[in-house]
Protein backbone atom coordinates (compact mmCIF):
# COMPACT_ATOMS: atom_id res chain seq x y z
CA UNK A 1 0.00 0.00 0.00
CA UNK A 2 1.41 3.08 -0.87
CA UNK A 3 2.13 6.00 1.70
CA UNK A 4 0.01 8.21 0.78
CA UNK A 5 -3.31 6.01 0.75
CA UNK A 6 -2.42 4.79 4.55
CA UNK A 7 -2.00 7.96 5.31
CA UNK A 8 -5.64 8.81 3.69
CA UNK A 9 -7.20 5.63 5.82
CA UNK A 10 -5.70 6.66 8.68
CA UNK A 11 -6.99 10.16 9.02
CA UNK A 12 -10.27 9.21 8.06
CA UNK A 13 -10.18 6.52 10.67
CA UNK A 14 -8.86 9.20 13.19
CA UNK A 15 -12.04 11.71 11.91
CA UNK A 16 -14.71 8.99 11.99
CA UNK A 17 -13.77 8.56 16.01
CA UNK A 18 -13.34 12.22 16.84
CA UNK A 19 -17.12 12.51 17.68
CA UNK A 20 -16.78 9.57 20.18
CA UNK A 21 -13.51 10.43 21.84
CA UNK A 22 -12.90 12.43 25.28
CA UNK A 23 -13.27 15.64 23.86
CA UNK A 24 -13.90 18.36 26.10
CA UNK A 25 -14.60 21.68 25.42
CA UNK A 26 -12.02 24.10 26.86
CA UNK A 27 -14.04 26.59 29.09
CA UNK A 28 -17.24 24.32 29.79
CA UNK A 29 -18.77 24.78 32.94
CA UNK A 30 -19.26 22.26 35.38
CA UNK A 31 -22.03 20.59 36.43
CA UNK A 32 -22.87 22.51 39.88
CA UNK A 33 -22.77 25.68 37.49
CA UNK A 34 -26.65 24.93 37.20
CA UNK A 35 -28.54 28.07 37.49
CA UNK A 36 -31.80 26.77 39.01
CA UNK A 37 -35.06 26.51 37.44
CA UNK A 38 -36.74 29.46 36.45
CA UNK A 39 -40.39 30.29 37.22
CA UNK A 40 -41.39 32.52 34.05
CA UNK A 41 -41.38 30.28 30.49
CA UNK A 42 -42.05 32.22 27.32
CA UNK A 43 -43.23 35.06 29.26
CA UNK A 44 -45.94 32.82 31.12
CA UNK A 45 -45.65 32.00 35.13
CA UNK A 46 -44.89 28.25 35.81
CA UNK A 47 -45.31 25.82 38.65
CA UNK A 48 -43.25 22.60 38.20
CA UNK A 49 -44.51 19.18 38.17
CA UNK A 50 -42.88 16.01 39.35
CA UNK A 51 -41.02 14.07 36.43
CA UNK A 52 -42.43 10.86 35.40
CA UNK A 53 -41.19 7.35 36.11
CA UNK A 54 -40.04 7.57 32.64
CA UNK A 55 -37.97 10.85 33.47
CA UNK A 56 -36.71 9.53 36.58
CA UNK A 57 -34.95 6.69 35.52
CA UNK A 58 -33.80 8.62 32.14
CA UNK A 59 -32.42 11.39 34.30
CA UNK A 60 -30.34 9.40 36.22
CA UNK A 61 -28.43 9.23 32.83
CA UNK A 62 -28.43 11.97 32.17
CA UNK A 63 -25.69 14.41 32.27
CA UNK A 64 -27.36 17.68 33.80
CA UNK A 65 -31.12 18.35 35.06
CA UNK A 66 -34.33 17.78 33.87
CA UNK A 67 -37.62 19.97 34.64
CA UNK A 68 -41.08 19.79 33.99
CA UNK A 69 -43.54 22.87 34.81
CA UNK A 70 -47.12 24.03 33.42
CA UNK A 71 -48.82 27.02 33.26
CA UNK A 72 -52.00 25.57 33.42
CA UNK A 73 -52.32 25.42 29.41
CA UNK A 74 -48.80 24.04 28.90
CA UNK A 75 -45.80 21.52 29.83
CA UNK A 76 -42.73 22.70 29.27
CA UNK A 77 -39.76 20.20 30.04
CA UNK A 78 -36.26 22.25 30.55
CA UNK A 79 -33.22 19.99 30.20
CA UNK A 80 -30.38 21.95 31.57
CA UNK A 81 -26.33 20.66 30.02
CA UNK A 82 -22.89 22.20 31.19
CA UNK A 83 -21.31 20.19 28.22
CA UNK A 84 -22.00 19.05 24.60
CA UNK A 85 -23.50 15.74 24.88
CA UNK A 86 -25.56 13.00 22.89
CA UNK A 87 -27.69 12.15 25.82
CA UNK A 88 -29.44 15.63 24.68
CA UNK A 89 -31.58 14.22 21.74
CA UNK A 90 -34.59 15.51 20.18
CA UNK A 91 -37.96 15.66 21.85
CA UNK A 92 -39.61 14.04 18.61
CA UNK A 93 -37.57 11.01 19.63
CA UNK A 94 -39.11 10.75 23.04
CA UNK A 95 -42.61 11.15 21.84
CA UNK A 96 -41.76 8.70 19.46
CA UNK A 97 -40.79 5.99 22.23
CA UNK A 98 -43.58 6.41 24.11
CA UNK A 99 -45.60 5.28 20.97
CA UNK A 100 -46.51 8.72 19.04
CA UNK A 101 -46.72 9.25 15.76
CA UNK A 102 -44.94 12.51 14.88
CA UNK A 103 -45.27 14.92 11.68
CA UNK A 104 -43.48 17.75 10.98
CA UNK A 105 -45.29 21.26 11.41
CA UNK A 106 -44.01 25.04 10.31
CA UNK A 107 -41.18 26.12 12.65
CA UNK A 108 -42.11 29.04 14.95
CA UNK A 109 -40.50 31.64 16.80
CA UNK A 110 -39.57 31.68 20.67
CA UNK A 111 -40.77 34.59 22.74
CA UNK A 112 -37.60 35.93 22.27
CA UNK A 113 -37.85 35.54 18.47
CA UNK A 114 -35.36 32.64 17.83
CA UNK A 115 -36.90 29.91 15.90
CA UNK A 116 -37.91 26.78 17.39
CA UNK A 117 -38.51 23.18 15.50
CA UNK A 118 -42.02 22.09 15.63
CA UNK A 119 -44.05 18.77 15.32
CA UNK A 120 -47.62 17.50 15.72
CA UNK A 121 -47.21 14.69 18.41
CA UNK A 122 -50.43 11.88 17.77
CA UNK A 123 -51.15 8.95 20.26
CA UNK A 124 -53.86 7.07 21.13
CA UNK A 125 -55.61 9.15 23.83
CA UNK A 126 -53.88 12.72 23.23
CA UNK A 127 -52.28 15.06 20.57
CA UNK A 128 -49.68 17.93 21.35
CA UNK A 129 -48.62 20.68 19.49
CA UNK A 130 -44.30 20.25 20.36
CA UNK A 131 -41.95 22.67 19.70
CA UNK A 132 -38.35 23.21 21.09
CA UNK A 133 -34.88 25.01 20.91
CA UNK A 134 -31.39 25.02 22.68
CA UNK A 135 -30.49 28.23 23.67
CA UNK A 136 -26.79 28.86 25.35
CA UNK A 137 -26.75 30.92 28.78
CA UNK A 138 -24.01 32.87 26.72
CA UNK A 139 -25.78 33.61 24.26
CA UNK A 140 -27.29 31.44 20.72
CA UNK A 141 -29.91 29.53 19.45
CA UNK A 142 -30.45 26.40 17.90
CA UNK A 143 -33.86 24.91 16.74
CA UNK A 144 -32.69 21.41 16.71
CA UNK A 145 -30.24 19.30 19.17
CA UNK A 146 -28.18 18.36 16.27
CA UNK A 147 -27.09 21.50 14.87
CA UNK A 148 -26.73 22.93 18.80
CA UNK A 149 -24.43 19.95 19.36
CA UNK A 150 -21.80 19.95 16.85
CA UNK A 151 -22.02 24.00 17.33
CA UNK A 152 -20.94 22.85 21.02
CA UNK A 153 -18.67 20.69 20.75
CA UNK A 154 -16.18 22.70 18.31
CA UNK A 155 -17.08 26.20 19.03
CA UNK A 156 -14.83 26.15 22.67
CA UNK A 157 -16.96 26.63 25.34
CA UNK A 158 -19.75 28.17 26.98
CA UNK A 159 -21.73 28.56 30.05
CA UNK A 160 -24.23 26.12 29.42
CA UNK A 161 -27.63 25.40 27.70
CA UNK A 162 -31.33 25.01 28.18
CA UNK A 163 -33.14 22.71 25.79
CA UNK A 164 -36.84 23.71 25.63
CA UNK A 165 -39.47 21.70 24.74
CA UNK A 166 -42.95 22.99 24.68
CA UNK A 167 -45.59 21.11 24.31
CA UNK A 168 -49.68 22.30 23.93
CA UNK A 169 -52.49 19.94 24.40
CA UNK A 170 -54.99 20.07 20.88
CA UNK A 171 -58.48 19.08 21.15
CA UNK A 172 -59.87 16.25 19.56
CA UNK A 173 -63.20 16.73 17.62
CA UNK A 174 -66.35 15.77 19.66
CA UNK A 175 -63.83 15.62 23.08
Amino acid sequence: MKFGALAFILAAGLAALAPVGGHRVPGAPKADAFPGWPTVIEGRSVTPLPLTGREHAFAREFPGRIGRFSDGEREYVLRWVASPTRRLHPASDCFRGLGYKVAARPMRLSSAGAPMTCFRASGPRDDFDVCEQVTGVAGGHWSDVSSWYWHALWSGGSAGWWSLVVATPVPRPGA
